[in-house]
Order: structure tokens, then C-alpha cells, then sequence
């Protein structure tokens, strides 16, 4: 909104020319996400309370989690408005990814709000089932997919991969299997690992981070140039999106860290995990996010792995998937899992944003 109607106001007075400037739009619209979830946390925490809006504790899980009984949940409430309304204020509103991935934010939220509404309404941990649940995801993923694939540049069915110059090959049609079950996996990824105080939070911010670097130099000709990756119009944009998206995760952070006084839930993790999957697909950074998101990866895998296991031998191979809760049931602390989890985080982070040099 302020790109829209400020900026053309530079022929009247030069000070509006900064709102051209995406690097000034990112940072506020960063700011902006962390001043609505420090604002309006509070408020929500308490209507959350008032509405018994509160988690189910699993029985079968870690015993030290029933302490948490009573804790609400649907936090994620807060981190999609906060989103949608830094973006609608300071991303170009002409742009055709702002509006993709407004609809991303919130499409995959209402899914993950209905699973929530769920849970809550029947008091158990169970929620929508599974296969409803999947088709529901299936079903939106497709339609950003189509969006994206009807709606193509010379890159969009391409296939990048990390430490290789230029595509390695052409999807074609394929692409649109590919792209839906990246979005449908990273969603889940995310869901899966939040289950401890502040752990998916504290990972999304060093994505968020990363992805803010990945789509400003994605936008940019003279950086795309250096580094051999694809320029891709408009993409620069992006960037205010990952930026309001790291903002709105601190700020959720605030209220989420140990002793946690909210959960995000489905409606947070499925949305969070959704977008960045939309965005990696734009910025054609689909396998680099694997190695970015390194511990979402690691946690959907270990559920796989636990299924495949268990259906096949009958057998575990961890004490209990996904594998937070492995460490946990090992003797670890929460708070040791968490901030161990963020360490390995940052480095899967700082190892995908290297991959830009050696290449």
C-alpha cells in the first residue's frame, strides 16, 4: 500500500523516493509483523483462554508435556495476520507474487484452523483425519501449482540443484507432481516439528532470514549475474514476504519460548510451511530449501522412516517419531532439544546459503 500510493508522490517531495527501495520496505515490513504480534499477543493469548481454545496432550508422548495441559492453541492466528497486513502495507500490490503467496499464508492456514477447530471441539489430539486432511492439502497445493505453472517463466518447470550451474533439466509437465508434493511434504515437515516450546519458530526465522537473502539476489540482474543463478522478475518483492514472515515468527517467539503461553498448531505450521514451499518454487530454490529447512527435513523423514519401519518389521527405530521427541524420551531436556535443534539449524542454513559461492 505504501509502495502504491506514497511512492508516486516523489515529484512532489524526493524523501518518498525511499519506498522504492525494497531492502526499506523489507526491514519495516519485518518491524511492522513484530510490533502486531508484540501488540496484539497478549490479547490474543487471553481471548484464546477464554475461548478454550487449548491443545489435547497426547498420552503417549514424553510425560513431561502434560505439565503443559491447558496451554492454547491456533497461536497462528497471529502470525498470519500479522503477515498479511505488514505485506498489504508495504509490498507492491501490482505484483503477481504478492498476491500468490497472500493467498498461500492464508489457504493453508484454513486448513490447518480447521484441523485445530477439530481437535479442540472434540478434546482430543486426533483432528481431522488423516486423509482428509492430506486431500485438503493436496487439493490447494495443486491449485497454486496450476497458478504457477499456467502463469510460467523460461524457469519455472526447470530442476536446480545446489552446487550446479544452470538447470539440469526440464520437468516439463512433470513439474506439477513434483511441485505439489514439495509443498504437501515441506507443510507437513513444519507440522511435525512443532511439538516443543519455540523449536518450528526458532527454525522458521533462520529460513526466513535465508530466504530473504535468497529472493532479493533472485530479483536482482547484476547479483543473479554473479552468483549463476536465474534472474526471475519480480521476485525481488519476495523479499518484504520472507522479511514479514521472520518478523511475524519472533514475534510469535516472544510468547512461544519455554514455558510456552501459546502453541501456533496446524493453523501456524501448515501455513508457515506452505508459503515457504510457494516461495522456494518461485525462486527456484526447491532442493536448496531441503538443505535450508535441514531440520524439518530431518523430522518428516524420521516419521517416514518410523512408519516404513514399524508397517515392514514391525519394529521402531526410534522411541517415538517425529524425532524431538526421540531425544527427549533419550533424557534430554526440552530446552536442550530446542536450542540444539536451532544450532543444527543454522548451520543446515549457513551451508545452503554457501552453496551460492561454490558453484
Amino acid at each position: 500500500m505504501f509502495y502504491k500510493f506514497l511512492y508516486p508522490l516523489v515529484d512532489y517531495f524526493s524523501g518518498f523516493n525511499i519506498f522504492r527501495y525494497i531492502t526499506f520496505r523489507a526491514a519495516y515490513a519485518a518491524i511492522t509483523a513484530l510490533l502486531i504480534s508484540f501488540l496484539f499477543g497478549p490479547w490474543l493469548i487471553k481471548k484464546l483462554h477464554a475461548l478454550k481454545a487449548r491443545q489435547v496432550i497426547r498420552l503417549e508422548g514424553p510425560k513431561s508435556h502434560l505439565t503443559k495441559t491447558g496451554v492454547p492453541t491456533m497461536g497462528g492466528i497471529l502470525i498470519i495476520t500479522s503477515i498479511v497486513i505488514s505485506v498489504l502495507l508495504w509490498q507492491d500490490w501490482d505484483t503477481f507474487y504478492t498476491w500468490l503467496l497472500l493467498i498461500g499464508v492464508i489457504g493453508f492456514g484454513m486448513i490447518g484452523f480447521l484441523d485445530d477447530y477439530i481437535k479442540i471441539s472434540r478434546k482430543n489430539s486426533d483432528g481431522m483425519q488423516a486423509v482428509f486432511k492430506l486431500i485438503g492439502q493436496f487439493t490447494f497445493s495443486l491449485i497454486i501449482v496450476l497458478i504457477l505453472y499456467f502463469n510460467k517463466n523460461e524457469f519455472t518447470t526447470m530442476l536446480y540443484l545446489p552446487f550446479i550451474k544452470g538447470p539440469v533439466v526440464d520437468l516439463g509437465i512433470f513439474y506439477i507432481p513434483f511441485a505439489v508434493i514439495l509443498l504437501m511434504s515441506y507443510s507437513n515437515a513444519v507440522n511435525f516439528t512443532d511439538g516443543l516450546d519455540g523449536l518450528a519458530s526458532g527454525l522458521i526465522i533462520l529460513v526466513g532470514i535465508s530466504f530473504t537473502i535468497l529472493s532479493y539476489l533472485t530479483g536482482r540482474v547484476d547479483w543473479t549475474e554473479y552468483f549463476q543463478i536465474p534472474f526471475i522478475t519480480g521476485t525481488g518483492e519476495i523479499t518484504i514476504m520472507c522479511a514479514a514472515l521472520t518478523g511475524a515468527a519472533v514475534g510469535f517467539l516472544w510468547f512461544n519460548t519455554h514455558p510456552a503461553e501459546v502453541w501456533m498448531g496446524d493453523t501456524g505450521s501448515l501455513s508457515l510451511g506452505g508459503v515457504i514451499g510457494v516461495i522456494a518454487l518461485i525462486i527456484k530454490k526447491e532442493i536448496l530449501l531441503i538443505i535450508i529447512g535441514g531440520v524439518f527435513a530431518m523430522e518428516i523423514l524420521s516419521v517416514i522412516i518410523q512408519v516404513l519401519s514399524f508397517k515392514l518389521t514391525g519394529k521402531r527405530v526410534f522411541k517415538m517419531a517425529p524425532l524431538h521427541h526421540h531425544f527427549e524420551l533419550s533424557g534430554w531436556k526440552e530446552s536442550k532439544v530446542v536450542i540444539r535443534f536451532w544450532l543444527l539449524g543454522g548451520l543446515f542454513a549457513l551451508l545452503g546459503l554457501s552453496t551460492l559461492k561454490i558453484q
